[in-house]
This record gives structure tokens, sequence and C-alpha cells, in this order.
């Protein structure tokens, strides 16, 4: 599903030059101020980001993007667990729609969060997840059509240090359940239109960054779900490569269009190269 190496390998990069981009151009001024923090964050996606994943493309935003809608709170209660959705705004059908979904957060140590691939089963290319931020930075939505255009939407949102942040109570009870999943469909079962699905993985995604515990010094490594594929009826729905910069747990609300009752299969991988799956019978009954 993911090649690790790729991946790490793009990561790596990414690090590298969001560090080296960090200089004394960046040093705070008197008076902190907003606007200042989105320059650095604009700064961060044009020099760093936008050209390690879409080079020189053309990306349609402001005014003249009409394709998805990002919602993203002003201010993280929690930067670990922060909701996010992206909601489109053209329906999936076989002549035009979203292939391809990337969420990024600028200033995130991996801003990537994850890589969302969809098909005309998919009904809508709506997301909700929860993805921890790490500063004060941009949320950024960029949708691919099958036809090659790109759509940005961004939001910029007030938070601080998710990735360095001890895990959560519970992080112990995610170990041990590692790869246990539960699905349901959200409201009564509608065949032949878009249906909204949830999905939870139980996962640490351990970041590497931070101590399993307050005032220790042992960093475990980075371990998290890199992968999730998900079909319905043998049909693919949604494939997604992902990053640490999604919460503890993993959480997925989706779409997808049932032309009879059937099974939703979810394989997944982490990057410790564990496989899990779990499957849901969707019916009329349930």
């Amino acid at each position: 599903m993911l090649n690790i190496q790729n991946i790490g390998f793009v990561f790596g990069l990414l690090i590298a030059s969001i560090a080296q981009a960090d200089t004394t151009e960046n040093l705070r001024p008197t008076g902190d101020t907003a606007e200042w923090r989105q320059n650095l964050s604009d700064k961060a996606w044009e020099k760093n980001i936008r050209q390690q994943f879409f080079q020189d493309r053309k990306i349609i935003e402001g005014v003249e993007q009409n394709i998805l809608e990002l919602k993203v709170p002003i201010l993280a209660e929690d930067a670990t667990v922060v909701p996010i959705s992206v909601h489109t705004k053209i329906p999936q059908t076989n002549e035009l729609y979203i292939k391809k979904i990337h969420i990024f957060v600028d200033k995130n140590p991996i801003p990537l969060v994850g890589a969302f691939e969809f098909t005309p089963d998919s009904g809508k290319a709506d997301l909700a997840m929860r993805i921890r931020v790490d500063a004060h930075n941009y949320v950024r939505a960029i949708a691919e059509l099958n036809t090659g255009e790109l759509y940005m939407e961004k939001s910029f949102i007030k938070a601080k240090g998710a990735c360095s942040a001890p895990p959560p109570p519970g992080s112990e009870e995610s170990i041990k359940l590692l790869g246990k999943m539960r699905m349901r469909v959200m409201g009564d079962l509608i065949l032949g239109k878009p249906n909204l699905m949830q999905l939870k993985i139980r996962h640490p995604n351990i970041t590497g960054m931070a101590p399993l515990k307050i005032g220790s010094r042992v960093r475990p490594p980075a371990h998290f779900v890199n992968a999730i594929e998900i079909t319905y009826n043998d049909k693919l729905i949604v494939k997604a490569s992902l990053t640490f910069s999604v919460s503890m747990d993993p959480a997925l609300r989706f779409y997808f269009v049932p032309e009879k009752e059937g099974t939703m299969l979810v394989n997944g991988t982490d990057t410790k190269r564990n496989e899990f799956s779990g499957s849901h019978q969707v019916s009329l009954d349930s």
C-alpha cells in the first residue's frame, strides 16, 4: 500500500528544508502579531511543502476556488486532538470527481497529515478527522480533480506543542488494542445515495518526539498508522497515506454509495509493518 522508504525520504527532505528555512528572517518581531505568524506559515508552504508535492503546478485558491470548504477551529482546545473537516461542493461522478485530497499543517515537523484517494463510488470526497497541530499556522486542504486541476482552501489555527506532548491517558490501552477497529453508518442507510461512515482504529500513533511520561528522557521511536484502504463490496472507496500528524486512535468519517447491502472492509498498516483489518456488515436493518 505504501512505500515506507520513499515516504520516509520525502519526510526527511521536508524536515530538513523547514529547519533550513527557519533563519534569522523568522525571528519574532517586537509585538508578536497574527499577520507575522500567517506570513511565516505561508513562507513554509511556498518554499518547502508546495515544491515537494506540487512543483510548479497551478493551484486555484481564494475567490476563484469553489470546490471545497475547510473547517478548522480558530483556537485549539487541545492541540493533540484538533477536529477538522473537508466539505466538497461537487458530486463524485465518472465524468468528474475529486481523486485526491492532501491535508497539510504548515509548521508541523511533518507537514503532511495525509493524502486521501477517492473514486466515484465515494459519492462525496468529504472528510472529517482529528489531527495534531504543533504551532500557530495554516491548515491546508488541496483537492485534485480527475482532470488534473488543483484547488486549495486554508484556515489559520492557534495551537502549540502537540507533536512533542506526552501521550494522553489511554495510550497504553491503545497499545494493547493495537489495530482494533469500530465502524458504523451515521444515520439510516439509504441505498444508491452517499452515506456517511465512521471509522476508528485503536493505535497510539506515537510521534517519536515526546517521552512516554512527563519527566522522562526516554523517547520511543515513531510508531503510527501509515496506510489504510477502505472498500465496499470489493470497490475502492478511500485509500490513504498517513503520518503521525493524525491524532492517537485515528478516527475518520467519509462517504460511500451502497447500491445494495454488503461488507465494508478496512485494511491498514503501521510503521512497524504491523497489518490489521476489520469489516462491518452494512444492512438496512442495522
